[in-house]
C-alpha cells in the first residue's frame, strides 16, 4: 500500500474522520507524514494502517 501512497497526494485516516483531508509530505518505508487540516503533521506508519486516498476527480 505505501508504494502507491506518494508526496502531494490527499488521504483520510479511516479511524479519524476528524481530523480531515491530509496532505502527504512524505514517505519512507511504511512511515508516512501527512498534514491534516484538523490535526496537524502526523506520522503514519502505513504497516498498522491503510490510510484512504482522497480521489480528486469532480464530483
Amino acid at each position: 500500500m505505501t508504494s502507491m501512497i506518494q508526496p502531494g497526494m490527499r488521504v483520510r485516516h479511516p479511524g479519524q474522520p476528524d481530523w480531515g483531508v491530509g496532505q502527504v509530505q512524505s514517505v519512507v518505508g511504511d512511515r508516512v507524514t501527512v498534514n491534516f487540516e484538523n490535526a496537524g503533521k502526523l506520522l503514519i506508519n502505513t504497516a498498522v494502517v491503510s490510510l484512504d486516498v482522497e480521489d480528486d476527480a469532480p464530483r
